[in-house]
């Protein structure tokens, strides 16, 4: 009995010790971020060495920071707010390098920069969220490129239903922006959660969204091709038009062989953001018979050349079911915008616009999206 006394002795020993060196390496416990009930929202870092500390969030303007309070236990934060329901991403400055929020799960990648997610529940952020609702697939497919003589990846999803189906289905291509990749609209852009909520409503028609690597020069997110130079403004321009053409050439033709779709101009529908708007552009009017649908959110025609208006005009002949086109006020790309709407207007193509306030930026392309997708099909 002795024996076992002191063994369960040695354990409790070891066991305070073992708990005390853990919270120790842990350091002080809390929460960030904190959604309040009036949307202010608290956010929290430990930091014993750093001399500042801020913040940069998606609701402030660009360059712009807040700075944190340091309290007990070296703890620093700050309340900002209320915020208006939505998707936001932010980082903290240590120092001014840039980390995000170790408390925070819920990491997003955009290009080469990591940021923290932060989601604002109300009404303005619903269709952006995990809801308990049927949800579809999505998957990571690599697939051959023979136009870009690359083995690349591609995201897709599937709807709710569609394995259990024999139901054929229409397909949205769906294309990132510049400094993107095949994650970007996923990760930032939240594509598959807002096709699976606008399909519980009733909203949109089930549908398969592809999502590919818009950079011609690489297999996807993870590699750069092998003999690609280094990318500058001169080299990208090489470029141009290469994925287009791989789109057309090898992208559909996959997914057409491999996924059960409607094979046919009326239920194929392509969209994307910035330079995926651009190559939107250049898609549909380099294959006027390919797509029934095309979406052109914050891009328009960057690059006037002497024969674009003969192919819009050719855009015109072949026919489509909608061309939509979507900038914020205050965007950049609004002269490009102005240009692409111009050129619609002169050929007579019809086209709705829908404008609204804000920027570049991915609060818009989740609202383009999901005023988009129930139009199609």
């Amino acid at each position: 009995m002795k024996k076992i006394s002191l063994l369960l002795l040695s354990l409790l020993t070891y066991s305070l010790v073992m708990a005390q060196e853990l919270g120790q390496q842990r350091g002080p416990q809390f929460n960030s971020p904190v959604v309040e009930a009036d949307n202010k929202v608290t956010f929290k870092v430990h930091s014993s060495k750093a001399q500042s500390v801020t913040i940069n969030g998606s609701w402030m303007g660009f360059g712009q920071t807040t700075p944190l309070i340091k309290g007990a236990d070296n703890v620093w934060s700050v309340t900002v707010g209320p915020l208006e329901p939505s998707m936001y991403h932010y980082n903290f400055f240590i120092d001014s390098v840039s980390t995000i929020d170790p408390k925070n799960a819920h990491a997003l990648r955009d290009g080469v920069r990591y940021a923290s997610m932060l989601l604002v529940p109300g009404e303005g952020s619903k269709l952006f969220e995990v809801n308990d609702v049927p949800h579809g697939s999505l998957s990571q497919v690599w697939y051959n490129s023979p136009s870009l003589n690359l083995n690349r990846r591609m995201y897709v999803y599937t709807p709710p239903g569609y394995d259990s189906s024999k139901d054929k289905y229409p397909v949205l291509y769906l294309l990132h922006g510049g400094g993107g990749d095949e994650d970007a609209w996923t990760s930032l852009g939240r594509a598959n959660y807002i096709l699976d909520n606008l399909i519980a409503q009733g909203k949109a028609k089930p549908m398969i969204v592809v999502m590919t690597n818009g950079n011609a020069f690489q297999t996807s997110s993870l590699r750069t091709a092998a003999n690609a130079p280094v990318i500058t403004r001169e080299t990208f321009m090489k470029y141009a038009g290469l994925f287009e053409g791989s789109l057309v050439k090898d992208v559909i033709p996959y997914i057409e062989k491999n996924y059960r779709v409607k094979a046919a101009k009326e239920s194929r529908a392509v969209a994307g953001l910035s330079m995926g708007g651009m190559h939107t552009i250049t898609a549909s009017i380099e294959y006027p018979e390919v797509f029934g649908y095309i979406g052109v959110f914050s891009s328009g025609i960057f690059q006037p050349s002497p024969d674009q208006e003969a192919k819009f005009m050719a855009l015109k002949k072949a026919g489509f079911n909608k061309y939509w086109v979507a900038c914020g006020k205050d965007d950049f790309v609004m002269e490009s915008n102005k240009r692409l709407l111009d050129m619609l207007n002169k050929t007579g193509i019809k086209h709705e616009y829908f404008e609204n306030g804000g920027g570049h930026t991915w609060a818009n392309w989740r609202t383009y999206l999901s005023l988009f997708a129930p139009m199609l099909f």
